[in-house]
Order: structure tokens, then C-alpha cells, then sequence
């Protein structure tokens, strides 16, 4: 199934997990929802040239880069994807997390691990931050391994101050729901100081604050829109731009521009369970 030759950009991919800081305990990298199932033509490259636009140091995605379900096609669609993001962000490093649409048997996991150059899960350091991609492509819930692998890497890292952990599906969505401090993934969290928890699936923006974690699911980057396709409902097209501080760090929701969206810009405490619960919309400017 697998091609011999890759392009030159899916290489690119294969940066080194261990980040270079740039000296500095400040760093922007930005998020991108999933860019499939139905994917809307065009959103996603916008998603892209607006992602670079914003000078970030990095993009991490959650998930669905392909449209999947037949091995014939895989080989295709990863090589689209990579001229898409070689037109757009050129050199950038991105960070893929693994969703249902990229894997559904052994070989497109394969295929996956081939062109993105990045295990199924896996983790790395910048500057100060941690993060730790998971993956639960095939499954709801992270299963014991996924568990195991999670608890083993925080426990690793525990020394950086800030931590990001990634999933395509947002598998603690009922715990955060309910404000669940007994789950195990706000253990986890409080146990290693995990500032944030973030997912796609859904393509839908969702914040939830449990104690002093979040939990985010960010809207689509060109998926197509569920529900009733209202921006009050977090049904709209963005990135999501992360302004790092020290241990602290910033998050700010960019709807897509026209014609994609009308170009706002929320924050998180702007979201809830249902939609948008504040009126209030944060527009901080970008350096």
C-alpha cells in the first residue's frame, strides 16, 4: 500500500519531538480542529494561512487530516494533505494527533505512522511546556495502555510547570461535564499539574474548568458543522492561537475569516457546556 518516496514536506514532519526553545520562556503554537469528516473545501487551507499568519512556533491538530475508510485511497489523501500544508506553512512543524478518520485498521495506522512521521502517541518538550499527543482513534474511552502510557509520561516529565495533553475524542467529556474530580483524568491532572486537556471529534467549541484544570473542545478547522451551525452554539471554523508565559498560558478562539466566518475571537471562559455563555468577546492583539 505504502508508496516508496515521500514527499519532501511529509519529511519535514519528522522534526525532532524535543523542541529547540528559542531562549525565551515565551512561544505561541496554535491548534487546528479536524480538518475532516465531510470536509469543506477550502476551510481548511484557510485554517492553515491563518494559523501562519500568526507566527506561531508550532501547529498541533486533533485529529481526521484524512478522510480514511479505504486503504486504496490513503496513500492519496496523505499526499494531498502534505501539498496542502506545504503551500501554506511551508517548514512549520505540526504535530498530528490520530483520529477515527486517519485510522480504522492496522494498515492505515501504518499508513498514519508512514507519513506523518509521528508513533500513534507519543510526547515532547517545548521550553518550558510539555505536551502529550494520545491516541484514541479506535476507541471512546482511552483504553489501560493509552492510561498507562499517559500516567508513565507525566510522571516522566513532572518537572515542566506547564503540560498539554491531546486526544482526538474527547473521552473525559462526561467527567468535565459534571465536574467529576474523582475521574481519572482530573487525578491525573491534579496529581501532575496538567493545565489542559483539549480534543476535536465533535467540531464543536465546549469549555469546561474543573478545580484548575481545563478541558477544551475546539471547534472544526474544516469538518463539516453539526447541530444548528450557529456560532452561539460552537458551531463555527477557527484556530485557536496559544500564547505561552512562563507556567502560564493564554488561549484565544479565531473564528475563520470570510468567507468561512465573520473573524471573531473568543476566549475559553467565553464557552460552556451548551455554546457561547458570554456575550463579552475577547479581541486580543497579536504581536
Amino acid at each position: 500500500m505504502l508508496k516508496p518516496v515521500v514527499s519532501a514536506v511529509l519529511l519535514s514532519f519528522a522534526a525532532v519531538l524535543v523542541l529547540q526553545s528559542r531562549g525565551a520562556e515565551d512561544f505561541r503554537f496554535v491548534i487546528l480542529g479536524d480538518r475532516t469528516g465531510s470536509a469543506q473545501p477550502g476551510v481548511f487551507e484557510e485554517a492553515l494561512r491563518e494559523a501562519s499568519s500568526a507566527h506561531p512556533e508550532f501547529i498541533v491538530t486533533t485529529g481526521d487530516a484524512i478522510e480514511g475508510g479505504d486503504e486504496a485511497h490513503a496513500d492519496a489523501e496523505w499526499q494531498s494533505v502534505a501539498a496542502i500544508v506545504e503551500k501554506q506553512v511551508h517548514n512549520l512543524p505540526v504535530f498530528f494527533t490520530a483520529g477515527n478518520h486517519d485510522i480504522w485498521s492496522e494498515p492505515s495506522a501504518q499508513a498514519y505512522e508512514h507519513y506523518t512521521k509521528r508513533p500513534l502517541h507519543y510526547s515532547f518538550d517545548h521550553g518550558q511546556a510539555h505536551f502529550t499527543i494520545l491516541n484514541n482513534s479506535r476507541t471512546e474511552q482511552l483504553d489501560s495502555d493509552e492510561l498507562s502510557y499517559l500516567q508513565k509520561d507525566l510522571a516522566a516529565h513532572s518537572s515542566q510547570p506547564l503540560k498539554f495533553v491531546f486526544s482526538h475524542r474527547p473521552s473525559w467529556i462526561l467527567q468535565a461535564l459534571l465536574g467529576d474530580r474523582k475521574s481519572i483524568y482530573q487525578q491525573l491532572a491534579e496529581k501532575y499539574q496538567v493545565q489542559f486537556f483539549v480534543a476535536g471529534h465533535i467540531h464543536q467549541m465546549l469549555y469546561f474548568r474543573v478545580g484548575n484544570v481545563n478541558y477544551l473542545s475546539v471547534p472544526s478547522s474544516g469538518g463539516h458543522l453539526k447541530g444548528d451551525k450557529r456560532y452561539e452554539g460552537g458551531w463555527f471554523f477557527a484556530e485557536t492561537e496559544v500564547d505561552v508565559h512562563g507556567a502560564e498560558a493564554s488561549l484565544a478562539i479565531h473564528e475563520l475569516s470570510k468567507p468561512y466566518g465573520s473573524a471573531r475571537v473568543s476566549i475559553p471562559a467565553d464557552w460552556g457546556a451548551a455554546g457561547l455563555v458570554s456575550r463579552t468577546l475577547a479581541s486580543p492583539a497579536r504581536p
